[in-house]
């Protein structure tokens, strides 16, 4: 199997972290990209000597702008002629209550999870285009459609953003046949995910005990997230490269990752259910 070139946002935790090592295992090469370059060398120092020719470091903000990150996928594409797979990885999480929080931290949630998402991707598409097998990875997230928690607002808004922007996405790349593969994970034991602060800039006497609940609530899931995030990357290369638990199957178009992600999707179609009938 010819080796792809993948091209994979927010590089130096979780998820991304996890790409960059399984995708190289593979055969593959693999330009990973993050905000910090000092992390990045960090990530290109511990990977194993064997694999560093296929690994190239681009240090990239894909809040930067569409301008600025199609020079830096412009430089990405001519490292070794190609991309062929773009991954959407990098996103950030910013907790706290949709009233003290306002417009403007969706704003803030949206710069980087929704705009610089279609930012990133509007500046690679031209090199997908030019690949003959080419495919783009959208990590949104179970939150999406598992939005009832309180504080969870922002961030479960901006992935249902990005959930709907890559189902389009994938209907109007069909005709360039780029496929399009949407993540959907649920919790996960990633580095950093619950790394943000509460938004407390604003409060508002009126929410205090449901902030303090909400607080308390995100302050105590680290650590006890059940799902393993290297199998699930594993996973996201099997159907990219049609291997392991994909070899033989159709393109799925959509990879809900975790028993967790799984059993609230099941819940929310049948309270669909019933509400229609």
């Amino acid at each position: 199997m010819a080796s792809r070139v993948w091209l994979i946002t927010g590089t130096t935790s979780g998820f991304g972290r996890r790409l960059v090592t399984s995708a190289l295992a593979r055969g593959d090469r693999v330009i990973a990209t993050a905000r910090s370059l000092e992390k990045l060398q960090a990530l290109g120092a511990s990977c194993e000597p064997k694999f560093r020719d296929n690994l190239r470091l681009l240090q990239l903000d894909i809040t930067d702008g569409e301008a600025a990150l199609k020079v830096k996928a412009d430089n990405a594409a001519a490292i070794w002629g190609q991309i062929d797979v773009l991954v959407n990885n990098a996103g950030i999480g910013f907790p706290g209550l949709l009233e003290e929080g306002g417009s403007a931290l969706l704003r803030k949630q949206y710069e980087t999870n929704v705009f610089g998402l279609m930012d990133m991707t509007v500046a690679v598409l031209p090199h997908l285009r030019a690949s003959k097998d080419a495919a783009m990875v959208v990590v949104g997230s179970r939150s999406a459609w598992k939005t009832e928690l309180p504080g969870i607002g922002p961030y479960a808004s901006s992935k249902a953003a990005v959930h709907s922007l890559t189902e389009t996405l994938s209907a109007e790349l069909a005709q360039f046949n780029i496929r399009v593969l949407l993540v959907a994970p649920g919790s996960f034991r990633t580095e950093g995910i619950y790394g943000q602060q509460y938004h407390t800039c604003n409060p508002i006497a009126a929410n205090n005990a449901l902030r303090e609940q909400s607080m308390a609530r995100f302050k105590s899931v680290p650590g006890t997230e059940k799902g393993d995030p290297d199998k699930a990357m594993e996973a996201v290369i099997d159907v990219v490269r049609g291997e392991g638990v994909a070899k033989g199957r159709p393109w799925p178009g959509y990879l809900i990752l975790g028993e967790d992600a799984e059993r609230d999707l099941i819940l929310m179609e049948i309270a669909l259910h019933r509400t229609l009938v």
